[in-house]
């Protein structure tokens, strides 16, 4: 994160997750929200020992998958390791770093979010921009384009 960045840091999984919530809030969508706690439930933690709990320097990973309701379907993985995973409509993004994920689904939410399409070489992508001339672009699989997707081509 650059020092000029006007992004919040949100330091732990469950500040993201805070985040999310006031979002949710914001542009009134449903969430649920499951937390796996501890070295033996997080995905990236398949190295642990059975019923270690705990990481290698002590501390307790914790990780949430977010899921809100409405159109688009999004969800959002946050991990341990300060990034995420965002899915919209099928398209996931990955390593988004944790502190953009509010920026991102305000992109989303508020309508700055848009497909570009190409003829040559064929292929539509999802465009995300955020403030400060940072953009998310994720290829849409053939087939891929869900009605949300199709109404936000430019």
């Amino acid at each position: 994160m650059r020092n000029d960045d006007p992004r919040p840091h949100l330091p732990t999984t469950e500040s993201a997750v805070t985040a999310v919530r006031e979002i949710a809030a914001e542009y009134r969508l449903d969430l649920t929200v499951t937390d796996d706690i501890g070295a033996d439930r997080t995905s990236r933690r398949t190295a642990a020992g059975a019923f270690t709990v705990l990481d290698a320097d002590g501390s307790l990973p914790h990780e949430a998958f977010v899921e809100l309701g409405g159109s688009p379907a999004v969800t959002v993985q946050v991990f341990p390791e300060d990034d995420a995973k965002v899915t919209v409509d099928g398209v996931e993004f990955a390593d988004v770093p944790r502190d953009a994920v509010p920026a991102f689904l305000r992109s989303v939410y508020g309508g700055r979010a848009h497909v570009k399409a190409r003829f040559f070489p064929p292929g539509e992508w999802l465009i995300v921009p955020l403030p400060g001339d940072e953009t998310y672009k994720e290829l849409i699989f053939p087939g891929g384009l869900s009605p949300w997707l199709a109404r936000n081509v430019r």
